[in-house]
Order: structure tokens, then sequence, then C-alpha cells
């Protein structure tokens, strides 16, 4: 059997720094990153997913990026085996693989090796599903789904259609819960997990700091670029945060000022849900907090540590 891979992970909440901490890690390690933000694979995205810019993709290099339109969903089932590979690439090349990014999912899933069986598209029963959304509403859904599978009825929240959507899909499908569905295998990897936090009240403050800027920077131009290219802003992947509330706006459904406040309590309330797979308690993480000018020094202390063990 092959000796582990050696992984560091950044990971937290949005907005609380994990992509310029990882840059700094990549160049003083010898490292490359790879995505584990669940919007920054969608192309034309940018802006409202505080993807990397150009130039801290240039400052390190970056994997699973831009890697998908917008109007095709990438699932976790696609997602693993390119992170795998991507990480096994970056190893190969004598450099580190940095993990980043807030998608517990997607990190815990790659981390803890997990066997997600590929559950292909039902056609005719996710239009059977939309359908109800569009007479019933996604609560009513999200209600069923909870009866069904409670444990990721919690983890989705009852706002999220298309992943409402694609759960109850594979419990169709496949008959058991997603829980029952997915395997572990012995994680191949090695792995030092540090978490940047803040208090809550403080992330809130940089969450609608970060939105404003990003509505100076272009947001509803980006989101009215989608929408003139032709995808359906509140739909799959421009569901997320930001695109569906400027969508709404530009429907003539509420004001912009209404828009960007649901948009700023949307963020907080996906904050916490990520706290849900990020916990504090969870000894695997080694929390810093991101409103200190410790945590650089602190992270490459403890990731020195961890190579030269």
């Amino acid at each position: 059997m092959s000796a582990p891979i050696t992984v560091v992970a950044v990971v937290g909440p949005t907005g609380v720094g994990k992509t310029a901490l990882a840059i700094q890690l990549a160049q003083r390690f010898d490292g490359e990153i790879v995505n584990a933000d669940s919007r920054q694979v969608y192309l034309g995205m940018d802006i409202g997913t505080a993807k990397p810019t150009v130039a801290e993709q240039q400052a390190a290099r970056h994997y699973l990026i831009d890697i998908r339109a917008a109007d095709e969903p990438l699932s976790l089932g696609e997602y693993l085996p390119l992170a795998g590979q991507a990480i096994i690439d970056i190893n190969r090349r004598g450099k580190l693989p940095i993990l980043c990014g807030g998608t517990g999912q997607y990190v815990w899933a790659l981390l803890e090796g997990w066997q997600v069986p590929q559950v292909p598209p039902d056609p005719p029963y996710r239009a059977e599903l939309e359908r109800r959304t569009e007479v019933e509403g996604t609560a009513a859904l999200w209600r069923e789904l909870n009866s069904l599978d409670p444990n990721r009825a919690e983890s989705i929240g009852p706002h999220n259609t298309r992943r409402i959507i694609r759960a109850l899909e594979i419990l169709h499908t496949t008959g058991e819960k997603i829980a029952a569905a997915v395997r572990s295998a012995e994680p191949p990897y090695k792995e030092l997990i540090i978490g940047l936090t803040a208090e809550r009240s403080v992330l809130y403050d940089r969450i609608d700091a970060r939105f404003d800027l990003m509505m100076s920077s272009g947001l509803l131009d980006e989101v009215r670029r989608l929408e003139e290219d032709g995808y359906v802003l509140g739909s799959g992947p421009l569901a997320s945060v930001g695109y569906s509330q400027l969508g709404a706006y530009l429907a003539g459904e509420m004001t912009l000022d209404e828009a960007i406040n649901r948009a700023k309590t949307q963020t907080h309330r996906l904050v916490r849900r990520q706290y849900a797979w990020f916990k504090l308690s969870d000894e695997r993480i080694v929390w810093l907090d991101a409103t200190q000018r410790l945590p650089v020094a602190e992270a490459n202390r403890q990731v020195a540590d961890f190579l030269s063990e």
C-alpha cells in the first residue's frame, strides 16, 4: 500500500479570508490549490462567488475553477474524482496540494474517502418535482425530504430547490437514504485542516461590506450578462445567493435595496449552515481567529510542523 498523500486544507465560512491564506501557504510551501467551493466551478459566476481573481490565480495555480457552464450542475459524485485526480497530479510533481473552500460536503467527502453512488438524472421524475415546486412551493418538497431523510434535509435547508430535488431524485432511484448510499473507503490522505473563523457579528459585518463591494465592482452587470446569455436566474447554480435575489430585481419582483438586503440575509444563513459542517468543537480542525494578524504566522508554523513530521 502506498503512503498517503500529504494535504493541507483551508476551511471555514464564506468571507473569512480562506483564499488569501491558501495563496500565501501555496507560495511559502510550494503548493497548488484545489477548489472546494461548489459555486466557483461555474463560468461567468465570478464576482458573486468571490472567485479568485486572475492575479490570484497567477500567484498560485488553482484547479477546478471555471470547469462548468452556469446551467450544468456539478454533483458531488462528479466533483470527487476530479478533485482526487488534481491532488494526485499536484503530489506527483512534488508540490503540496492545498484544498481550499467552504463547501463542507466537498471537503469532508474528499478527506474522509466517501464513495458516492453515481446516480444518473431521472428527467421525468425531476420534471414532476419541478412542476410540484411551481404548484406547492419548495417548502412542500423540503417537508417531504425531511420525512424521508431528516439529516439530509437539515444539511440542505428549506430554500435550496435544486438540491432538494436532487436529494429526492436519489431517494427515488436508490430507495435508500443518501447517508446509507454513501460508503466510506480508507482515504489516501494525511491532512492538516486549518479553519478560519471570527465572531459571528464581525463576520456578518464583513459579509455585508463584501457584498456592497461586489455591487460596486459590477455584480449586477454580471447577473444581467448571464441573463442575456440565456441562463435562467434563480435556477440550478444560479439559485445561489446574490444571483437569485438580483435576478428577482431584474424581473421586477423586488427593489434593488430589497434584493441586496435579502442577499445579505441569505449569506448569513449560509454561514450558519457552513458552521454545521465545520464545527468549532471539531478537534480535527486547527481553528485560527481571522481577525487577528496572528493567523498567517500561526498557519505557517502549523504547516511547517505538519510537513516536518
